[in-house]
C-alpha cells in the first residue's frame, strides 16, 4: 500500500475517532454527568436506532460502491473479449480491411490502456481517439459485403461486438461520473456524532475513551473503503485496466 493511500486511510480513522471523542466531551461540557437510570435507559435507547440507521446508510452505500467497482471490471472484460472477438473474426472472413481493422484495434487498446485511463482519473473524461478508432473498426465492418452464410455471421457477430464497445465505453465514462452524494458523507459525520452524544451517561474513563475510539476507527474505516473505491479510476482505489494489458500481450498488441 503507497503512502498517500495510507495517509488518506488515517485521516478518516483518526478523524472520525476526533470527530467521536469531540462529540462526547462537548456534550459532557454542555450538560454534565450525574443521571438516573431513567436518563441511561432513554439514552440507552437513543443510541440503538441512531446507530441502527447510522450502520445502515453505510452498509447501503458500501453494497452499492462495490456493486459499481465489480460491474467496472467486468465490464472491461467484456470489452476486451469484444475486441479479442472482431480481431479474430475479421481474420476469419478474410476482408480486404482486415489490415485496417486490425491496427486500429491495436491502436485503440493502447489509447486505452496508455491515454483514456489516466484522463478517466483526471477530468473523468474518455479520450476522443477511442471513439475515432473504434469508428473506423464500425464502419470497416459495416461495410463488408458478404457472399456466404459463414460471411454473413462473421459480419452480423462483427457488428454486435464493435456496438458492444460503444456501449461498454459510454457506461465506463457514467461510472467515473458517478460518485457518492455530498449527502451521504453529511450523513455518515452526522451518525457518527448522534450516535457518541447521548453517551455522556458515561463517565470518561480509559476504557469508555477506547471504546468511543473503536466506534469511530470502525466507521472511518468504513467510510474511506466506501470513498476508496467509489471512484474506480482514481487512487487509492484505481482499479488497473488489466484485461487490456493482457491484450496488448498477444499479437493484438504487435499490431
Amino acid at each position: 500500500m503507497d503512502p498517500m493511500t495510507l495517509g488518506v486511510g488515517a485521516l478518516f480513522v483518526f478523524g472520525t475517532i476526533a470527530v467521536a471523542l469531540l462529540a462526547y466531551s462537548a456534550m459532557r461540557a454542555i450538560v454534565g454527568g450525574d443521571y438516573g437510570s431513567e436518563t441511561q435507559d432513554l439514552a440507552g435507547s437513543v443510541i440503538f436506532r441512531v446507530s441502527a440507521l447510522h450502520g445502515l446508510i453505510l452498509a447501503l452505500i458500501f453494497a452499492q460502491e462495490i456493486q459499481n467497482y465489480n460491474l467496472v471490471r467486468n465490464d472491461l472484460v467484456d470489452e476486451a473479449t469484444a475486441i479479442a472477438d472482431i480481431y479474430n473474426d475479421i481474420h476469419r472472413y478474410g476482408a480486404e480491411s482486415e489490415g485496417e481493422v486490425h491496427a486500429a484495434l491495436s491502436a485503440y487498446v493502447r489509447v486505452v490502456v496508455d491515454e483514456e485511463w489516466p484522463l478517466l482519473a483526471e477530468s473523468d473524461r474518455l479520450a476522443p481517439e477511442g471513439w475515432r478508432l473504434r469508428e473506423i473498426v464500425y464502419q470497416a465492418v459495416l461495410d463488408l459485403v458478404p457472399s456466404t452464410p459463414r460471411e454473413e455471421a462473421l459480419r452480423h457477430h462483427m457488428i454486435d461486438r464493435a456496438q458492444a464497445i460503444a456501449t461498454l465505453r459510454q457506461e465506463r465514462e457514467n461510472s467515473a461520473l458517478n460518485s457518492p452524494n455530498g449527502l451521504f458523507w453529511f450523513a455518515a459525520l452526522s451518525g457518527v456524532v448522534l450516535v457518541t452524544l447521548p453517551y455522556f451517561i458515561f463517565s470518561p474513563t480509559r476504557l469508555h475513551l477506547m471504546l468511543l475510539s473503536v466506534y469511530g476507527g470502525f466507521s472511518g474505516i468504513v467510510m474511506f473503503i466506501i470513498y476508496a473505491i467509489s471512484d474506480p479510476f482514481s487512487a487509492p482505489g484505481a482499479l488497473a485496466p488489466v484485461a487490456f494489458e493482457r491484450l496488448l500481450e498477444t499479437e493484438i498488441g504487435d499490431g
